[in-house]
């Protein structure tokens, strides 16, 4: 498997930590998805892995949630690095 592709260890962090970070601030899928300007849908597609989130939805998401991305990014590419 491609390191690309969708269900690669690196995309599966991402959607854990993303939805992590998410239930800590202790939001919902349809409260993210009000302040990111999407539906409910898009976060749920995102979290279950339909959705491969490209970097300028990875900042909003970070902004939207109150986290930093680059250490989002810094952690995955020590997974790519393993």
């Amino acid at each position: 498997m491609s390191w690309r592709q969708v269900g690669s260890p690196q995309h599966e962090e991402l959607r854990r930590i993303l939805r992590d970070r998410r239930q800590r601030a202790g939001l919902t899928q349809a409260e993210l998805a009000e302040r990111v300007d999407r539906p409910q849908r898009y976060i749920s597609r995102v979290e279950r892995g339909v959705h491969r989130v490209t970097v300028v939805e990875l900042l909003e998401l970070a902004e939207a949630i109150g986290f930093d991305p680059a250490s989002l990014v810094h952690r995955l590419a020590k997974l790519r690095a393993e």
